[in-house]
């Protein structure tokens, strides 16, 4: 059981405080979700509600919570989404996901659980990169921007040869600093 269960009881309970809880937490990325792809605020309105009426049911059937409810709400209202959507267009339906939710099928158990996975290596990513030294972070933040290395060798007053190897260098201390983490060890098991 996750510890996100209490939302499930609380549904089941009506209890509004934790309702609210889960309102103002969970809707505003719904709802970016439903307008980036055709929607409106109303229909995201209509579809968090739709998604909180499924798991009351769930929960009056003994449904546990086992992953984050962020990710397991997410996925029951894109796919009630995209759902409305194919009813609605006889086409085929071209989904913008900015919350990192895409590709992920339709077994949403699965894809939660894959998406806890995906939360828990970006953490110790973010975590091992604030360790790195200043001039590194830089380095390989411009990089994932994606400028080219010469801009990066102009921008940070050096030369094209020496970023080459200072971002190999800044890559290589990154990569040994989440591979000796015990988090990473935990992550492979």
């Amino acid at each position: 059981m996750h510890k996100d269960h209490k939302y499930i009881e609380a549904i089941k309970n009506n209890d509004s405080a934790l309702i609210a809880e889960i309102y103002s937490t969970h809707f505003a990325k719904i709802e970016r979700m439903v307008v980036q792809n055709s929607g409106t605020q109303a229909d995201a309105a209509d579809i968090f509600q739709d998604a909180l009426i499924d798991i009351y049911y769930k929960a009056f059937n003994g449904f546990i919570l086992t992953c984050p409810l962020d990710a397991f709400l997410y996925l029951i209202c894109k796919n009630r989404w995209l759902s409305r959507l194919k009813k609605t267009k006889n086409e085929k339906v071209t989904f913008i996901d900015s919350g990192g939710y895409d590709n992920l099928g339709q077994d949403v158990f699965k894809a939660a659980e894959i998406l806890q996975q995906q939360d828990a290596k970006q953490k110790l990513l973010d975590n091992k990169f604030k360790e790195l030294g200043d001039s590194c972070r830089e380095l390989l933040t411009y990089c994932i921007s994606g400028k080219p290395l010469d801009e990066i060798a102009r921008l940070m007053d050096t030369s094209y040869g020496y970023i080459r190897r200072k971002k190999s260098d800044c890559m290589g201390k990154l990569v040994a600093l989440v591979k000796t983490s015990p988090e990473y060890i935990l992550l492979l098991n």
